[in-house]
């Protein structure tokens, strides 16, 4: 028996508000007054609308359908869920409804999809303990039972499975980067380095990136992309291995990929093909990343001594890490911390963590070709230097208000 495994990252930001200036500095009232309430909204209506509600009704179709042959996992960030619980409560309810299925496995994370790990790892953990106290609230106890995690945008190195081992889960999911892997495929279960109790699962990023990136790409040799070719080469690259890790955005279902493209009817049609083809019946199963996991053998361990992750042709820490202007900005929101903790604020507190979001580092990058474009496509900004003079505005003025001592402690 093969696997396919289907993970779907879903993720909101904060944004900030644009028009944060020099000006504004020292003018804000509150820890909230530097969110674009309105863009967030909008986005978070809209998106809705395209991906998440439509999406989500053809997955529960598709369980509903296929029964135990058919199971997917999503990962769902703190700031994702507080934006659905303020704008878009319909959102939480259908994904309740899916959980309900049996068929879906809740992936753990930060929650604040953050980069904390780098600077601070009891930080780090305190977001991950957030984030399942979240998941819990949300929906139910068993999603804070969760035993297989994955680190804000795939980001893994050897150093994480060593924090995240304390926490008691078994399996983590990154990227299947060639940096690491050399001549080896990513279409198995490797262990982490000396971390024998640690699976790792690895996106098969060629197939992944197929439908996330080059769907709807009419200059793409492959276009259009029908499910009966998609399983095709899910079979051709199957027949020696155990596993295809199809991991992507779930917003590549209506808001990257457009309906209009047929990605809704492709993500209907292709378990149809690989379940139900006269070439694969009875020999694929679309397993959940803990499935996977306990079932197929350990081809190997991974040394991964240096971050990777799924962001960019680098698929390291580049898209964050790659510029003077993301460091500054990165370093200098975490030399508040001690400041801000020591405020006893919640809500200060929870306003600083809002600004770790990686996307705040992201929209400041300068790459060109492709992964600028990518880089472009996603920022609200008008160019990454706006980018990083709103962002590090707003760190000046929570710099300032904290100096006076302007946020009371809540009690």
């Amino acid at each position: 028996m093969k696997a396919i495994c289907f993970y779907f990252q879903v993720h909101q930001p904060f944004r900030l508000k644009k028009d944060f200036d020099f000006f504004a500095i020292g003018s804000c009232k509150g820890p909230d007054g530097y969110e674009d309430s309105k863009t967030n909204r909008d986005i978070i209506v809209k998106v809705a609308n395209k991906c998440y509600l439509p999406a989500n009704r053809l997955i529960l179709k598709l369980i509903k359908r296929h029964k135990e042959r058919f199971k997917v996992s999503y990962s769902i960030s703190g700031t994702a869920l507080e934006q659905f619980s303020l704008y878009a409560p319909e959102v939480i309810d259908s994904f309740r409804e899916l959980i309900a299925s049996g068929n879906v496995e809740l992936i753990h994370e930060s929650y604040y999809h953050s980069l904390a790990f780098l600077k601070s790892p009891e930080e780090f953990i305190e977001q991950i303990n957030l984030h399942n106290k979240l998941l819990e609230n949300v929906f139910g106890p068993a999603a804070a039972r969760g035993t297989t995690f994955r680190n804000t945008e795939l980001i893994y190195s050897n150093k994480i499975a060593q924090i995240v081992k304390h926490l008691g889960y078994k399996t983590i999911l990154t990227e299947g980067s060639d940096s690491v892997l050399g001549l080896r495929s990513p279409n198995f279960v490797y262990n982490a380095k000396g971390n024998k109790n640690i699976r790792l699962l690895l996106k098969n990023y060629k197939l992944s990136d197929d439908i996330a990136f080059r769907f709807s790409d009419r200059k793409w040799k492959d276009y259009p992309l029908a499910p009966e070719k998609y399983a095709r080469w899910i079979r051709q690259v199957a027949t020696h291995d155990d596993v295809i890790n199809l991991f992507m955005d779930y917003e590549t279902f209506g808001e990257h990929q457009w309906e209009d493209s047929g990605i809704f009817k492709f993500l209907e049609e292709f378990p149809q093909e690989i379940l139900e083809g006269h070439l694969s019946r009875g020999k694929y199963l679309f397993m959940t990343p803990s499935e996977v996991a306990s079932t197929f053998p350990v081809k190997g361990e991974l040394d991964v001594e240096n971050y990777i992750s799924w962001a960019d042709k680098e698929r390291d820490l580049s898209a964050w890490m790659g510029n003077s202007m993301q460091n500054c900005a990165f370093d200098f929101a975490f030399s508040l911390e001690s400041m801000v903790k020591a405020s006893g604020n919640l809500d200060v507190i929870h306003t600083w963590r809002k600004l770790q979001s990686s996307d705040h580092f992201y929209y400041a990058s300068i790459k060109n070709s492709s992964d600028g474009d990518i880089h472009n496509y996603f920022s609200p900004y008008a160019s990454p230097h706006d980018a990083f003079i709103t962002y590090t505005n707003v760190l000046n003025d929570l710099k300032l208000q904290l100096d006076r001592n302007l946020f009371a402690k809540r009690r």
